[in-house]
């Protein structure tokens, strides 16, 4: 082995480990945002049965009514993760991703190398493309798309784009044979992104291989050259098409384009400047953006994004015209290109930081070949001293050290929905949605008054979000506002009558109240609504089980586990069905034949539900023999009394119940609600 690719080798195992101590850290980070309706509660990927299913049922893409469509590959991916992973264990699905990433990286570097071949033949140039690799893989914009587990979709179909490019380019015979068609045609069913592939390729050899220029593609002598290349493209074009239409045939119609086209045009090319600065100061990232359309032409940003579009475009012209630096020019467009599909198809949302993971390939070998060429003109200088060579060294490590502590940091913001939302409602202060899912997380904490007031502020901003509609019903209904709970969760279901989400919640309340006949119509409602939501079924057989609806229940269990056999809910009701005996009644029995505090709880919480507060007081106090310390058992007991209006009682049981567990959120509610109470009467 020669010196040079000795170095090779080392340069390349420092980076990989660099990558991997700047990513140890996402590997415990949780599943955020879409991964709920994709994954956490899509019942479809929890059997690798289903795979062939996933390639021509769009419903089994999500338990969301809002995003079915057809992405198999996605999805088969996940089904995978988590039959490895014998669950939902984000650590296998981050695993997966990071693996196709690697890989990715890998053949990002022999495509670097092809592309700088043709231009620059120096002993340097290997070095060059290492760090341009190098330089993506800890690139601190891209931590939201390895984070965010249903982004896949940008790894995955970058990945095909990356080896369909390599096959052709690297591989001359796949062009005849066609074999560099098969990975682009997978990727289709990836995302929709592909389309850009034929673009690359032409300029790739009208670049290189016809060595012309973007000044010639216009002259009049070349178009045969051009149409020659289209020529030689159309197979791939065609299956591209194909199977692009294949998927808009059974989606119906693409989800998400909700705004004004012309206003949303002409606010990407700010949105572009956005993410050119982003690459050198990616200090703004944010998991869900504030950014709106802007509908004024004359807008001093629409300006500002026209200017830098003629620039950049000015600046890929220029350096197309020599071979030097054509390279520059081929990134610039890669870049240019990979944002096309986004930028002229109007979707809710502005912009996004992993609509920036494909686009950046580009951009990074652009600006990584442009400081190489202007490195080599002080190379005779470089090498005749020492110290200016180490810092060329020192500032290559810097710049790395920097974006690599960056993504180490971002990774952080992933953790969990509490760190997520925060760093949100931070970077995007304007955001309803992310004003309401980081109450949500105040809200799971039992912290109402914060949660209100997130979900307030929210609404000022959305007033018409039926989820956040839906939340406020939730909320209210924790605080005891019975009134407005009911006025939130019927504006949530005009707001979206086809949507199955407020039913089920509205449902969920009502039984959480002892409402069950109620509870049950909603909860019929939501299932005919999407039955591929596995929390409407969930919901309705207990709540049939409640109602003693024998024959329903024993219905929908069936079905149910027709769909899922391992389902633990249908399977433990499947014999509670058949033996007809309500499940207050098999726990009474229970703890009377075998007693323990934690069952006698269980018991009070049944009554509670019920309506029959002095059997819950009762069998809290028998809890409460067995175990004196049982703060939960006086905090089932205040709430009874509440509910009874006996505030006087219900606050000297929750006292007691915060003298045992003084940070019990529950309890300290639940006093307040009493106190409250009580203060009229007085």
């Amino acid at each position: 082995m020669n010196v040079k690719k000795r170095n090779i080798l080392i340069l390349s195992g420092i980076l990989f480990i660099g990558l991997l101590i700047t990513y140890s850290n996402h590997f415990k980070n949780g599943f955020h945002f879409d991964d709920s309706h994709t994954i956490v509660n899509n019942v479809n990927i929890r059997s690798i049965k289903n795979i062939p299913k996933f390639f021509v049922d769009t419903k089994m893409v999500s338990s969301s009514k809002d995003h079915w469509g057809l992405r198999p590959v996605v999805t088969t991916t996940l089904a995978v993760d988590y039959w490895i992973g014998g669950g939902l264990n984000p650590f296998y699905f981050h695993l997966s991703t990071f693996i196709i990433f690697i890989t990715l990286l890998i053949l990002m570097f022999y495509m670097f190398r092809k592309i700088t071949s043709e231009a620059l033949e120096h002993k340097w140039a290997v070095y060059i493309c290492l760090f341009a690799v190098g330089w993506y893989g800890i690139h601190t914009v891209n931590a939201e798309t390895i984070n965010y587990i249903i982004s896949r979709s940008d790894v995955l179909s970058t990945f095909f784009i990356v080896i369909s490019f390599c096959l052709y380019v690297l591989k001359p015979k796949t062009r005849k044979n066609y074999l560099y068609i098969i990975p682009a045609m997978i990727g289709v069913l990836a995302k929709e992104t592909i389309i850009v592939l034929p673009m690359l390729l032409f300029v790739y050899v009208f670049f290189f291989e016809k060595d012309k220029s973007i000044v010639d593609f216009f002259k009049v002598k070349n178009v045969k050259t051009s149409l020659n290349l289209i020529l030689a493209l159309l197979p791939l074009i065609i299956g591209i098409v194909l199977v692009q239409s294949y998927t808009l045939i059974k989606t119906g119609s693409i989800a998400g384009l909700s705004n004004n086209v012309v206003h949303y045009i002409q606010t990407q090319p700010f949105v572009w400047f956005h993410y050119f600065v982003s690459f050198f100061l990616p200090f703004s990232l944010s998991g869900d953006t504030d950014w709106t359309v802007i509908p004024n032409f004359f807008d001093d940003r629409v300006i500002a994004g026209i200017l830098f579009l003629g620039a950049l475009i000015y600046v890929t012209v220029k350096t197309s015209l020599q071979r030097r630096t054509r390279p520059i020019a081929f990134g610039l467009l890669w870049f240019m290109f990979a944002l096309l599909p986004t930028s002229l198809a109007p979707l809710s949302e502005v912009m996004n930081d992993h609509r920036m993971f494909f686009p950046f390939i580009g951009l990074t070998f652009s600006i990584t070949y442009a400081i190489g060429l202007y490195v080599l003109k002080f190379e005779k200088e470089l090498l005749n001293t020492n110290w200016k060579m180490n810092g060329v060294r020192a500032g290559i490590f810097m710049v790395l050290f920097s974006y690599a502590y960056g993504t180490y940091q971002r990774n952080k913001v992933w953790l969990n929905d509490e760190t997520f939302w925060y760093d949100v409602t931070q970077k995007s202060p304007k955001n309803g949605r992310g004003l309401m899912n980081y109450g949500l997380t105040q809200m799971a904490k039992g912290n109402y008054p914060e949660a209100s007031n997130y979900f307030n502020r929210a609404l000022k901003i959305y007033p018409n979000y039926h989820t956040l509609h839906i939340n406020l019903g939730i909320l209210n209904s924790a605080m005891k506002n019975y009134q407005k709970s009911e006025e939130f969760f019927n504006s949530a279901i005009a707001l979206k009558p086809n949507d199955d989400l407020p039913y089920y919640y509205y449902a969920r309340e009502l039984s959480k109240k002892g409402d069950l006949e109620r509870a049950m119509i909603y909860g019929e409602k939501a299932i005919n609504l999407n039955s591929y939501n596995l929390a409407n079924r969930h919901l309705l057989i207990r709540t049939y089980y409640g109602l003693e609806e024998w024959t329903k229940l024993k219905d929908l269990v069936a079905e149910t586990l027709t769909i899922l056999p391992n389902d633990q809910v249908a399977l433990e009701h499947k014999d509670l069905a058949n033996n007809k005996k309500d499940r207050l009644t098999i726990m009474a029995e229970e703890a009377e034949v075998n007693p323990t505090a934690g069952k006698y709880l269980e018991l009070s919480l049944l009554y509670y539900n019920r309506g029959m507060f002095k059997e819950c007081i009762e069998v809290c106090e028998k809890a409460l023999v067995l175990k004196p310390d049982f703060h939960q058992a006086y905090n089932n007991i205040c709430s009874s009394y509440s509910s009874m209006k006996q505030y006087e009682k219900a606050i000297e049981a929750c006292e007691k119940a915060l003298e045992i567990a003084p940070d019990f959120v529950l309890a300290k509610n639940n006093l307040n609600y009493a106190k409250n109470q009580l203060k009229p009467q007085q």
